[in-house]
């Protein structure tokens, strides 16, 4: 009960934290962080990936509902929620790593890096697809990708490096 708890804590915190400040950042008309995808990155690997999804998806619907963007972070969320344990299986090489006892400031910082860049691009990737939605607009989505995920990943990488404990 106690993780439930704290991980419904966290799930409003971090729609709370994106809605009424990140959503209001657009630096220089172009990069608006979406900082909420951390709360996959912490969501503990032991717990049932069912709720994982159903969680997943929950904090990419309240962004959405917030945002007014139609279920473009639900869908995103919920994919990068699905590969999340395939990304990191492939980055650390299954023997490395314990589910049980897996912190992300546990591991090397290099591999901490690929896994957040990795399912942090991947996600841009879906959201700012589906909202262009146009082959015309290529360039758009990826150049916004890849400008938008380098200012996630920073603020992600600083809020790690501040707010949690080393193991």
């Amino acid at each position: 009960m106690n993780n439930l708890f704290q991980n419904s804590i966290w799930f409003v915190v971090l729609v709370i934290i994106q809605v009424l400040f990140f959503n209001n950042i657009n630096l220089f008309g172009y990069i608006n962080p979406l900082f909420y995808i951390i709360f996959i990155f912490y969501y503990p690997l032991k717990k049932e990936k069912i709720s994982l999804l159903f969680f997943s998806f929950f904090l990419g619907l309240c962004i959405d509902f917030f945002s007014d963007t139609g279920g473009i972070n639900a869908a995103a969320t919920l994919f990068i929620a699905y590969i999340r344990l395939p990304i990191l299986s492939a980055i650390l090489r299954k023997s490395e790593f314990d589910y049980q006892l897996f912190n992300i400031r546990a591991i090397s910082f290099g591999k901490s890096i690929w896994y957040i860049i990795t399912l942090t691009f991947i996600h841009h990737l879906i959201v700012f697809g589906l909202d262009y939605f146009s082959f015309n607009e290529f360039w758009n989505i990826i150049s916004k990708t890849f400008i938008t995920s380098i200012f996630t990943v920073s603020l992600i990488l600083l809020a790690i490096i501040l707010f949690t404990k080393r193991r």
